[in-house]
């Protein structure tokens, strides 16, 4: 069964949420996902969102970006995206001579689904000589519509890099994320024509969340992803100094993970010269308070966080900020994907090659 493409794309969910598994039946259910995926040639990849126990089986866990390379150059004769549908999307056109599942249909995006083709064609009318960068949250359809892809850990540089070549005058329809639009614009000091969208998860996350957590945790960092609607507040805040620069973040959940590697291996140096410290005097210098992060995006992403720093303690902004589409990604539905090779995901021939341009100028940039 093939994925419809833009228009058509269910944005709620229509199933219940699913009973909790016990502890057995996620190591079971484990085992059976491996051994279909060997049995299949298949490449399980998992965006950082998804539950831990669908993270703990894939073959790669990452952000858009990571995961759209994996694709791009994945062996095997199949791919099965645990994400949502605008991700197996792009590991089509990446691989079209590779059968791409997804395990359930319904786990859209309310970003991409904040603007269609046919708004991104009147749009382009309006600004004939513009150039259009869309986030990589988008359908097929709106990539194939489109100059350049982007992703929050790349979205600065593919604009800088616009500029660059076009020319500082250059007009830039930059979409569908109206927030990561507005860090690029403090990033780089020049205003664009930026399209009214967010995601619901990373909008819901607002500067009450964070005057709340540090005043909780008033020495703890805070990582921020650009997508908040938080985000232009703090960097305000950052200006006017009344947030301490140093302990601010604004990261992509690549460069999340980066942080949370630098930062184990700063508390695993810490532990080193506490222990030294005390076997040269007996008593050493009292034990470092843990470290702390709050992390401003999709609650998901503190698995892979704490995983990569267990000496580091993860906090969330908002603990409700959880989305949905992610979460129904579940380890039974990546097995009866494998078992049944069912959900497909393919996009038109001419749809791909068009929409493979600006995926590619993204991959090329970085």
């Amino acid at each position: 069964m093939s994925l419809p493409l833009a228009g058509a794309l269910p944005m709620a969910p229509s199933q219940t949420a699913p009973a909790a598994l016990s502890e057995q039946e996620i190591a079971e259910l484990k085992l059976e996902v491996r051994e279909l995926a060997a049995q299949r040639n298949a490449v399980i990849l998992a965006h950082n969102y998804q539950v831990p126990e669908v993270q703990d089986v894939a073959d790669y866990v990452g952000d858009s970006l990571g995961l759209s390379r994996v694709a791009a150059g994945a062996e095997g004769e199949t791919i099965v995206f645990c994400g949502v549908h605008f991700m197996a999307e792009t590991a089509s056109i990446l691989c079209p001579e590779k059968t791409v599942l997804i395990p359930d249909l319904d786990a859209g995006c309310s970003l991409a689904a904040s603007i269609d083709a046919g708004q991104l064609a009147s749009w382009r009318e309006r600004y004939p000589r513009g150039v259009v960068v869309m986030y990589v949250n988008t359908t097929a359809e709106v990539k194939a519509l489109t100059d350049y892809c982007c992703t929050s850990s790349n979205a600065v540089e593919v604009v800088r890099h616009i500029y660059d070549t076009h020319g500082p005058d250059t007009e830039i329809l930059f979409g569908p994320d109206m927030w990561l639009g507005a860090y690029v614009e403090k990033e780089l000091e020049r205003r664009m024509h930026v399209w009214d969208g967010e995601c619901h998860v990373h909008a819901g996350i607002r500067p009450a969340d964070i005057e709340a957590t540090r005043a909780a945790h008033p020495g703890a960092d805070f990582l921020i992803h650009p997508e908040c609607g938080c985000s232009t507040s703090v960097m305000e805040y950052v200006a006017a100094g009344d947030v301490d620069a140093s302990g601010v973040h604004m990261l992509s959940t690549g460069g999340m993970l980066r942080y949370a590697h630098d930062a184990e291996t700063s508390a695993l140096q810490d532990a080193a010269e506490e222990r030294a410290s005390a076997d040269g005097t007996g008593g050493g210098a009292p034990r470092r308070a843990r470290r702390e992060a709050v992390v401003a995006t999709e609650v998901g992403m503190l698995y892979p966080l704490q995983m990569a720093a267990p000496d580091v303690e993860f906090i969330p902004a908002n603990a409700e900020a959880s989305c949905m589409y992610m979460k129904m990604i579940t380890l039974p539905k990546l097995r009866d994907a494998l078992r049944e090779m069912q959900y497909e995901v393919r996009v038109p021939e001419d749809v791909a090659r068009r929409a493979r341009v600006p995926i590619d100028r993204m991959v090329a940039i970085g």
